[in-house]
Formats: C-alpha cells, sequence, structure tokens
C-alpha cells in the first residue's frame, strides 16, 4: 500500500501570507488548494498543518534570520495586516479539527516537538504537500528522510513562486532518492489513505 496505516500528512504554509499580494505571492497557490482538502478529507485527524511564522521585527530574529528580515521587512508582523499567517480557505476550517504547528524556520522539523509528535503517533510515513517545493517543502523533506521517515511527496499538490526551481526539484533533485522518496499524485494517495 502506497501510504500504509501509520502515515501522517504534514501540510506545510498553505498560508495568506503567500496566498494573497505581497512579496511572497505564490501564484499557483491556490491551484493545490483541492488536492490537499482531498487528502486531509480522506483521512481525518492525520494532518499537521504547518505556518511559517515571522518575527513582530527583524532585530527579534536570530543569527542570519535577521539579515534575512531585514531584507523582508515587509512581511514582519510590526508591518502585516492582521491574520496574514492564517491558513487560507477551505483548509483553515479543515483544520480545525487537526494539528497546526506553527515554525519559524524553512523546514517542519526546525522545533524537535515536531518528531516527537510523530514518534508517539508511531508514524512512518509521511504524505507531504504545500509550499514552497523548493524552500519550506524541500527542507522538511530532507529533515524527514535524515530522521527515518518514508516520505510521498505529492506533485499536483506542491506548488511554488518559481515554477522552474519547482519543476527541478520533481524532477532533478528528489528522483535521486527512490529508497526514501516516493513521488506520487493526489489520486493515488487518496485511493490508498485508508479510512481511520
Amino acid at each position: 500500500m502506497l501510504t500504509g496505516a501509520r502515515a501522517v500528512h504534514l501540510c506545510i504554509d498553505m498560508q495568506r501570507i503567500f496566498a494573497e499580494e505581497t512579496q511572497w505571492h505564490t501564484p499557483t497557490l491556490f491551484d493545490i488548494v483541492p488536492n490537499i482538502a482531498r487528502i486531509v478529507a480522506g483521512k481525518p485527524g492525520h494532518t499537521i498543518f504547518a505556518r511559517f511564522t515571522v518575527p513582530h521585527t527583524p532585530d527579534l530574529a536570530t543569527g542570519s534570520w535577521q539579515t534575512y528580515y531585514h531584507r523582508w521587512s515587509s512581511l514582519t508582523g510590526a508591518n502585516l495586516a492582521p491574520g496574514m499567517i492564517d491558513l487560507v480557505e477551505p483548509l483553515a476550517a479543515l483544520a480545525e479539527s487537526e494539528e497546526i504547528f506553527d515554525k519559524p524556520t524553512y523546514s517542519l522539523f526546525g522545533e524537535n516537538s515536531l518528531d516527537q509528535r510523530l514518534r508517539a503517533r508511531k508514524a512512518d510515513t509521511l504524505i507531504i504537500t504545500g509550499v514552497e517545493t523548493d524552500i519550506c517543502v524541500l527542507a522538511t523533506v530532507f529533515d524527514a528522510v535524515d530522521l527515518g521517515y518514508r516520505v510521498i511527496l505529492v506533485r499536483d499538490a506542491v506548488t511554488s513562486s518559481s515554477l522552474e526551481s519547482h519543476k527541478a526539484t520533481l524532477e532533478l533533485v528528489l528522483p535521486r532518492m527512490p529508497q526514501q522518496i516516493i513521488i506520487a499524485g493526489t489520486a493515488d494517495v487518496v485511493g490508498s489513505w485508508s479510512p481511520a
């Protein structure tokens, strides 16, 4: 079976800050929302939604993140409209019965408590969707592999503001690790996403 009984779905950064007209706008984000919603609905209670959080000001970030947020200061808490880190609809409504995990780093594993949560669930396989394929999704995939998880990346449920980089990640980078990373479509995942 593709997913297995102990799979958990990690949905990365499907937030207003990437969906709306900001400097981090990902124009194709809403194209993948229906596929993500199908995966979430396929097995309720088995999704963790990640939200990328930003500091209130650049100086509150650590290390090189300060330089990063000086570059992107318009996207710090002091300058963002309220609710911009919220999930987009209809995923926000679906997330009400799922877990939400805030992260200040690219990888969802930047905080050790995620691995602890997954081990407590006895998870062995991670289904990964969201944005951006070549940044936060990729960082999470590599960390998941390093921690020993089997990864299923859903090719039609990830996207990026750079479609060229998105394509290169799916076609050139991730296929180099077929023993650890499976690239599959939403229909295949939903079809094997066994009921609770």
